[in-house]
């Protein structure tokens, strides 16, 4: 049996060039939900006709619930809704995942790229593990391999492709949209994305292999923000401190628990912004 989890987030879907698009409850939003959704078809029917036998969504996307679960590929599951333990790659614990795709993904914050982020829409303007510049794609990376699963597949715009190669240099990659300015893309209609996708997820089906787990710690996370008074709230972690006028830094033995730190920071952090002066 070989099963695959697909972490679908919205940001590198196909058609997405700006936040009304994945803001949940915006009509731009219900409109690219459908592209979302056949993104993530389109991996589905990719990977299963390259021989896997199972494959699980979890959403990863704002409030983990935009995949139209009503159009989804029959033959796949969908995990949806918040409060996970391992966030955006939930379901890669259990140790019955053999690979792992990131479909809709995108760049790291203070990077070129659509809709370029880390966690936060905004505050954060950097991110770094052991000193390399850390997309949500290279963190979700380091947790995964700890439970000894490859990365094999990555969507989203060109530039979040070229990212993948810095940390998952075996994965298939695919571009359904070529990078303009952080609101602004030369976008493939869905037809040809899904063309593209399923062809890749297809060929990446192989490279599906369990291998033993990679300690790879300890593993220390600075995070810079835009806003002096934000490291005051990151920093009642404890562990975490204080180690520039805009920078914090914490160190931990695994990423499992690196992770989970960042979680906490990017929460009591998006509740110190205020609407119009952040």
């Amino acid at each position: 049996m070989r099963k695959i989890l697909i972490s679908a987030d919205m940001e590198g879907a196909t058609g997405v060039t700006w936040p009304a698009d994945v803001l949940p409850g915006t009509e731009q939003w219900q409109r690219c939900r459908h592209m979302f959704t056949s993104d993530v078809n389109a991996a589905v029917a990719g990977f299963l006709d390259g021989g896997a036998d199972q494959v699980l969504i979890n959403e990863a996307h704002w409030t983990m619930r935009n995949l139209l679960l009503e159009q989804l590929d029959e033959r796949a599951q969908m995990l949806t809704g918040r409060h996970k333990e391992l966030s955006m790659v939930e379901g890669v614990q259990h140790g019955d995942v053999d690979g792992i795709a990131f479909v809709g993904y995108h760049t790291g914050a203070g990077t070129e790229g659509v809709l370029a982020h880390t966690y936060l829409a905004n505050s954060i303007t950097g991110v770094w593990v052991n000193g390399e510049p850390a997309s949500e794609g290279r963190l979700n990376a380091l947790v995964v391999a700890e439970y000894g699963v490859p990365v094999v597949l990555v969507t989203g715009d060109d530039r979040t492709g070229v990212d993948a190669r810095s940390y998952a240099p075996q994965a298939v990659t695919v571009a359904v949209k070529d990078y303009v300015s952080r609101y602004a893309a030369v976008c493939r209609p869905p037809a040809r994305t899904a063309a593209d996708i399923r062809a890749a997820a297809q060929q990446a089906a192989p490279l599906a292999v369990r291998h033993e787990p990679v300690q790879a710690g300890p593993f220390t996370v600075e995070v810079e923000f835009d806003a002096w008074h934000l490291v005051g709230a990151a920093t009642v972690v404890p562990g975490v401190e204080r180690t520039g006028e805009r920078r914090v830094a914490y160190t931990l033995p695994t990423m499992y628990a690196a992770l989970r730190a960042f979680k906490a920071v990017t929460t009591l952090v998006s509740q110190a912004v205020e609407e119009q002066y952040g």
